[in-house]
């Protein structure tokens, strides 16, 4: 009985253990990639910019009382894909030059 209760403590262990090894690489990898887009708008910086006043033109359609001629939830819409889409170049961009390195 004794040994059946140190066999399930030591899987445990080696689970708990292989579980925190998991964590540690995806939060370091997380983080590198983080890193690298913040470079990557640095580098690009009119995709920066766009990113901003795309984000700031959303923020002021979702805020303001009219519907734009009935194109408002449309045009918040195409602004937020937009928006992902330049953040997902970034991204890509971080990564080609990760793997660069």
């Amino acid at each position: 009985m004794r040994t059946n209760s140190l066999t399930k403590f030591k899987i445990m262990k080696k689970l708990v253990i292989i579980l925190l090894v998991v964590v540690f690489i995806s939060t370091t990898a997380f983080v590198l990639i983080q890193q690298n887009v913040k470079t990557e708008a640095s580098n690009h910086p009119k995709i920066e910019n766009a990113i901003k006043e795309l984000q700031s033109a959303v923020d002021y359609m979702e805020k303001a009382p009219h519907d734009f001629g009935g194109y408002k939830a449309q045009a918040i819409a195409d602004s937020k894909k937009a928006i992902e889409s330049l953040k997902l170049a970034l991204k890509y961009r971080a990564k080609v030059d990760n793997a660069k390195k």
